[in-house]
């Protein structure tokens, strides 16, 4: 939950920041600002998803806010998901009307929106799954519970992200602290869980647990594992960070750049806070027509949740970085 931001002025300028990153190695050079972004950008938790019409963008807020964009750079408000409310879920809100963390996906023709409803700090979660064919307002249907946890489950229900694998089989990840990130296979007709395997993927050691937010992303070869670690949800005092390690199987094992395991606390770190962007984090991932692209919130100096959106380039070992 943190945010950085991005996009493209001109073909020219992505045109000439792309000659000159292709040969960039990651970490050569200090992290970059987001990209340059308009309108209505107070975002938490973002996810995008590519429409005929341009971009939809959903993320945490009462009800689930929606946004579109044409180009990347300029969005608008687009009402929410559930302007009727979204009664199945206050017994894991407190009776309340925020809902966290939507993973926006489109297939089989329909929209899919995964999206958790707990309290802060609590493992009482639930994550759900609601579908639309548009993916406007007021035509998300709920389709019902994926997977939950209790006060006594060792990790928590929050946070998912859908990913298919090579082979087209359905997977979601999802975690928050304590054991750390998991996942689960899915039925791709349905969309809900399928068996009852878990696998974990990714934990905090060392004395912290605070890995949440993954998003896997297929590129080439490998499955990408973004993650966020440390603290989010604390305005400029935020120290979110994005880390991510890779594997030539959906389900693991995860790796970082030096080969420590994720479950042994790997990651190689992407993106953190620099100047005046703060704890960035609660990353998506989406293929673009120039490039793979990362969606973030941070915060500004003055505590503001921010969309943040930069280009991702890989080096020639296959690890990612921004710019």
């Amino acid at each position: 939950m943190a945010r950085p931001i991005v996009s493209l002025v001109t073909v020219l300028v992505v045109a000439m920041a792309a000659a000159v990153i292709a040969v960039r190695p990651a970490g050569a050079a200090a992290y970059p600002n987001p990209g340059y972004v308009t309108g209505s950008i107070g975002v938490h938790d973002p996810s995008v998803v590519k429409t005929s019409s341009g971009y939809l963008l959903a993320n945490t807020g009462d009800n689930i806010a929606l946004k579109t964009s044409t180009d990347r750079t300029a969005w608008r408000d687009a009402g929410v998901a559930f302007p009727g409310g979204a009664s199945w879920t206050l017994p894991y809100t407190g009776g309340g009307a925020s809902l966290w963390a939507p993973d926006i996906s489109r297939h089989n023709g329909k929209y899919y929106m995964y999206y958790a409803a707990s309290t802060f700090g609590s493992r009482n979660s639930v994550i759900f799954l609601a579908t639309s064919a548009t993916g406007a307002s007021g035509t998300w249907a709920n389709q019902g519970l994926v997977i939950s946890t209790i006060s006594s489950s060792s990790y928590n229900a929050i946070d998912p992200n859908l990913v298919t694998d090579a082979a087209g089989n359905w997977w979601l990840s999802f975690g928050s602290f304590w054991t750390g990130i998991k996942l689960i296979p899915l039925n791709s007709s349905t969309g809900l869980r399928s068996g009852s395997a878990l696998y974990s993927i990714a934990q905090r050691t060392g004395g912290s647990t605070a890995v949440e937010a993954p998003f896997i992303f297929r590129h080439g070869s490998y499955y990408y594992l973004w993650v966020s670690f440390d603290l989010c949800c604390r305005g400029a005092s935020s120290t979110y960070r994005i880390m991510v390690g890779r594997s030539t199987s959906v389900t693991g094992p995860y790796v970082d750049r030096n080969g420590t395991a994720m479950t042994s606390g790997g990651g190689t770190q992407v993106l953190a806070g620099h100047g005046g962007v703060h704890g960035p984090g609660h990353q998506a991932v989406i293929a673009d027509s120039d490039a793979d692209v990362l969606f973030y919130h941070y915060y500004a100096d003055n505590g503001a949740s921010l969309l943040g959106i930069n280009l991702i380039g890989y080096d020639s070992a296959g690890w990612p970085y921004v710019y």
